[in-house]
Order: structure tokens, then C-alpha cells, then sequence
């Protein structure tokens, strides 16, 4: 009868909390929202600009009040794609950050 060998511990198998590749795997998340985020608003930015630049022109009032609402709509779109990018690259960076203080305190599972 054989006994089994005991699974190695999560941070010597590199999968712990605190492991090289979560943290890197932070920063590139955060990167990769970053760039998101620096993309969504420089598209925010020429919508808003086309639209400010490019007024309608219509004697309907309903016309008029109906392009207001989807003018709205879309910059309301892009802005909320902004920020939720923005915030999860904020928030993947600190994550990383705190992964890193927590490994050279020599802690060996992250707080709960």
C-alpha cells in the first residue's frame, strides 16, 4: 500500500494569493483596462466634439428633442465605458500593489 504524496503547498505550485504570475496577471489586466479606458475616452471626446461642431438643423420640435435624447444616449454610453474601465484598472493596480506589500512583509495568503 502506497501512500499518497501530500499536494504542494499553493505558493510553491506558483497558484498562492500572493504568487509572481497573479501579480503579473494584475498588471496586465490593469494594462490592458487602461487601454481600454484611454480608448473609449479619446472616442468620447470626437463624438462629442461631432456633435457640438455639427448642431441640427430642423424646424420640428420632436425632431430636435429626439436627437437631443440619442445625442445623450450615446455620450452617456461611452462615459459609463469609460469609468467602469477606469475603475477596474485603478482597482487592478492596487490589487497588484497590495499583492506585492503582502509578499515582502513575507505574508503567505492575503488578507480576507
Amino acid at each position: 500500500m502506497t501512500t499518497p504524496t501530500p499536494a504542494p503547498k499553493p505558493d510553491q505550485a506558483g497558484l498562492g494569493p500572493l504568487s509572481i504570475q497573479r501579480i503579473g496577471r494584475a498588471f496586465l489586466g490593469s494594462a490592458i483596462a487602461t487601454g481600454l479606458a484611454l480608448a473609449l475616452y479619446n472616442l468620447l471626446s470626437a463624438i462629442a466634439l461631432n456633435f457640438a461642431t455639427k448642431p441640427v438643423t430642423s424646424d420640428n420640435v420632436t425632431v430636435i428633442n429626439l436627437s437631443a435624447a440619442v445625442r445623450t444616449l450615446v455620450l452617456g454610453i461611452f462615459a459609463l465605458g469609460t469609468g467602469v474601465f477606469g475603475i477596474a484598472a485603478i482597482g487592478l493596480f492596487l490589487l497588484a500593489v497590495q499583492m506585492i506589500v503582502l509578499r515582502l512583509r513575507g505574508k503567505s495568503e492575503a488578507p480576507s
